[in-house]
């Protein structure tokens, strides 16, 4: 299948599946919606899939976020998880 053949049936711009595989643009419900209509799939896989893969973006952040506990872990639970 071509790009061009791929952005048909949903009917999309030509670049957009390389946007969307190679992660230039994220996919939008309606985007999701396009994609379950002219496929075998769901318009709840695809937001749960670019959920996912957005999660997953920001766990690879999360070092440079500068984020600390606001509480401390009581003693206890400390011991207990030892």
């Amino acid at each position: 299948m071509s790009v061009a053949e791929a952005a048909e049936a949903p009917g999309i711009k030509p670049e957009t599946p390389s946007d969307l595989l190679n992660g230039h643009i994220g996919i939008t419900p309606e985007m999701a919606i396009r994609l379950s209509a002219a496929s075998d799939t769901t318009a709840e896989s695809r937001m749960n899939q670019q959920a996912q893969y957005d999660l997953w973006q920001a766990e690879q952040r999360m070092s440079k976020l500068g984020v600390r506990k606001l509480f401390p872990a009581p003693v206890d639970a400390v011991i207990l998880n030892f």
